[in-house]
């Protein structure tokens, strides 16, 4: 067994990519382009790998109701964004820094 004290990932980020026929749903307001520019961002800023960050895709994460959304573990920092410079600013602010982007951060009375 691993030391469990140390997370693998300092910062895990899960990307809502749900996609639902007639219904709101993240996958309609460019989560997978901001998917894929965060992705891209963090390897060229070189902070991907053990012990830095990983983004990951997610099925539904129940709070539609802010999409589109991503969360950061371990901290549990839930973001609504809506274009590359939010995702940007995530990745330089909070992933790179340790600072919470007030601004994007989604209310907690925000659900599906």
């Amino acid at each position: 067994m691993g030391d469990m004290s140390e997370p693998y990932y300092q910062h895990h980020v899960f990307f809502c990519l749900n996609q639902r026929e007639g219904e709101n749903a993240c996958a309609q307001h460019g989560a997978q382009e901001a998917f894929d520019h965060c992705k891209q961002k963090v390897k060229t800023l070189g902070l991907a790998g053990k012990g830095g960050v990983r983004i990951n895709k997610a099925g539904c994460l129940d709070r539609c109701a802010g999409g589109p959304v991503a969360v950061v573990y371990p901290a549990g920092v839930w973001y609504s964004y809506v274009d590359n410079a939010d995702i940007d600013e995530i990745v330089e602010q909070h992933l790179k820094q340790g600072k919470v982007v007030e601004r994007l951060v989604l209310p907690d009375n925000v659900g599906r």
